[in-house]
């Protein structure tokens, strides 16, 4: 496996871990006011969707399309948002994020100027949720990794 000296999600699991395969993980970062915001990082460091191979292409969308599709059915989120940026952290990861009317930040990106204040319960109950999202994310995961 590639690892990088000094990239953080070589040399760490770059939030909780909820699942692992040779190829890839699924982790759920810790982004206040973002609740179900995750990521599909791949393990070998690639700085660019491209670097890997069509294989490999396959593999690493399909995982984005499950756990989209786990949030999807689980939370009920207004809008699903997917982004490969690697700007900050050029190791090949994408984030997953289900996003809500009236969320700070909605309908702009996670990462522009917030617009509202945080809704504290909203976010408690969509936290509630996880639990079930996730166990259908290794699951259906799980099936395709093995």
């Amino acid at each position: 496996m590639t690892k990088v000296s000094g990239c953080v999600l070589c040399e760490g699991a770059g939030g909780r871990l909820v699942f692992e395969a040779p190829a890839f993980r699924v982790i759920h970062a810790e982004e206040a006011g973002f609740p179900a915001f995750y990521r599909v990082v791949w393990n070998d460091h690639a700085a660019e969707f491209t670097d890997l191979s069509p294989v490999e292409r396959a593999t690493c969308m399909e995982a984005v399309a499950t756990v989209e599709q786990c949030l999807r059915d689980h939370l009920a989120p207004t809008k699903i948002n997917l982004a490969a940026l690697g700007n900050m952290v050029p190791h090949l990861h994408w984030h997953v994020i289900a996003r809500y009317e009236g969320d700070t930040h909605f309908p702009a990106p996670v990462w522009a100027a917030a617009q509202r204040d945080r809704d504290a319960g909203r976010e408690a109950a969509v936290h509630a949720q996880l639990p079930a999202a996730e166990a259908a994310m290794i699951a259906a995961l799980s099936k395709r990794t093995s």
